[in-house]
């Protein structure tokens, strides 16, 4: 057997094991990615994450799809800090349903009688993958023990478009603010793919304007962005190419010191639909 052969052999047989625990919607486009759709070298892919502070629906989907380039891209939900809710795995096909792409979900509280195939067979498969909102501070948890991190930053290096809102968009950053802790907000550590700190939620939860700039103030947390709910960023390696939102009145911030006051820079975003 030749060696080409050999390998999209074993493709095909590593894929007929563990379908089912891929995408509900047939192995079919998972296939075609790992046979005909070579992963781009990490040194050749440009890093994109898009984020938004609350609400990634469809219209952060259907940009998400753009973003990736490619016809019917493979599309990954990962609800880690959800706890793999299937309210959240539902909402998020239904958010996929009027949009041309391949929808997957990958849940992290499984076991190896059902899950044949590893988290880097399933994830780098991936066009872009959608992180759930939840307990930020368990799904990073999570991620570490499992591996999750590693083959995340695999992923982000080789182009696949990250993203998510609420622990979906803090995730990314070094650090934030979250509500996974008892009584109070609180910081939380995160991957550190984005430089710098993040504030979801900011025109939706009373505490977190006050709490982050009373971080960034004491040098306890590093300046970085504050999304409203339905608005968000788009991040090149640690660029921002646009800011982008979803209803009217939803904003993005940049807060940081300066002449010894937190100043909020308004970034504006532009609609998309």
């Amino acid at each position: 057997m030749k060696r080409r052969d050999f390998v999209v052999s074993s493709a095909l047989g590593t894929l007929g094991a563990g379908a089912s625990q891929l995408t509900m919607t047939g192995m079919a486009p998972a296939i075609a990615g790992m046979v005909s759709e070579p992963a781009t070298p990490a040194s050749a892919a440009t890093r994109k994450i898009l984020i938004a502070g609350g609400g990634f629906g469809t219209a952060f989907i259907r940009y998400m799809a753009e973003l990736t380039g490619k016809r019917r891209p493979r599309i990954c939900y990962l609800p880690t800090a959800s706890a793999d809710s299937p309210q959240g795995i539902i909402s998020f096909y239904r958010n996929c349903a009027p949009l041309d792409v391949h929808p997957f979900d990958q849940e992290s509280f499984i076991e190896s009688l059902s899950q044949k195939q590893g988290w880097d067979e399933v994830l780098l498969s991936m066009d872009a993958i959608v992180v759930s909102g939840g307990n930020t501070l368990n799904q990073q948890a999570i991620w570490k023990a499992q591996g999750i991190d590693v083959v995340l930053r695999q992923a982000w290096d080789r182009g696949v478009v990250l993203g998510g809102a609420s622990a979906g968009s803090l995730c990314w950053f070094e650090e934030g603010t979250t509500d996974s802790r008892p009584k109070a907000l609180s910081i939380v550590k995160c991957l550190g793919f984005l430089k710098g700190s993040h504030s979801p939620h900011y025109d939706a939860e009373a505490g977190r304007r006050p709490l982050y700039h009373k971080l960034i103030g004491s040098g306890e947390m590093k300046p970085g962005y504050a999304c409203d709910n339905d608005a968000g960023i788009y991040f090149e390696d640690n660029d921002v190419k646009r800011v982008v939102s979803t209803r009217d009145g939803a904003k993005v911030y940049y807060v940081s010191v300066v002449n010894g006051t937190v100043a909020e820079r308004v970034l504006e975003p532009e609609r998309i639909a």
